[in-house]
């Protein structure tokens, strides 16, 4: 009888084991320096467990130690043109620009992100509002990151004035 039950044990736990829904990389892009071209970040995206997907930011520039840059998505996966070929900020629901998670933001305003002492950030976000689904208009893949030299003030309209380009990168699909 023992054996039976630790049979049953085992059985359920591998049962429950494989229907875990697992997080997993669906997307990445590799941030360039719009002047040198050499990589200066990363971001990964992975979709989570409850739907979400996550992006997981870390940037690292030394020259810009002891600042703070903004983010954000655009609309289209080019950098060349010093960045500017990406276009305007990525926008899918027709939202006025502003903070992440206030009450009107485009989905790709990532926001400021302050740089430690060595230039470096890791920030991470989560949200619904972002997908990998092919002809989606929530869907990541084939924009623009750009890493801007100033800050966002969260209210010029369309662009939070976060002046020039001066990092780039494409989402991918990770295959």
């Amino acid at each position: 009888m023992k054996h039976y039950i630790l049979y049953l044990a085992i059985g359920l736990s591998l049962t429950f084991t494989s229907c875990e829904n697992k997080e997993r990389e669906v997307a990445n892009a590799i941030l360039n320096s719009t002047s040198t071209n050499k990589p200066i970040g990363s971001a990964k995206f992975i979709q989570m467990s409850d739907g979400k997907i996550k992006m997981d930011l870390e940037i690292n520039m030394p020259e810009r130690a002891d600042s703070s840059v903004a983010v954000h998505f655009h609309e289209h996966g080019d950098c060349g043109n010093m960045g500017e070929n990406t276009h305007g900020h990525w926008n899918p629901t027709s939202e006025s620009h502003g903070k992440w998670e206030s009450e009107s933001y485009h989905s790709g305003d990532i926001g400021n992100i302050p740089l430690d002492s060595k230039g470096h950030a890791k920030i991470s976000v989560g949200t619904f509002r972002w997908n990998v689904t092919e002809g989606d208009a929530k869907n990541i893949i084939g924009r623009g990151i750009i890493v801007h030299g100033g800050t966002d003030d969260y209210v010029t309209q369309p662009t939070g004035n976060s002046g020039p380009r001066i990092g780039c990168g494409v989402i991918a699909a990770v295959k």
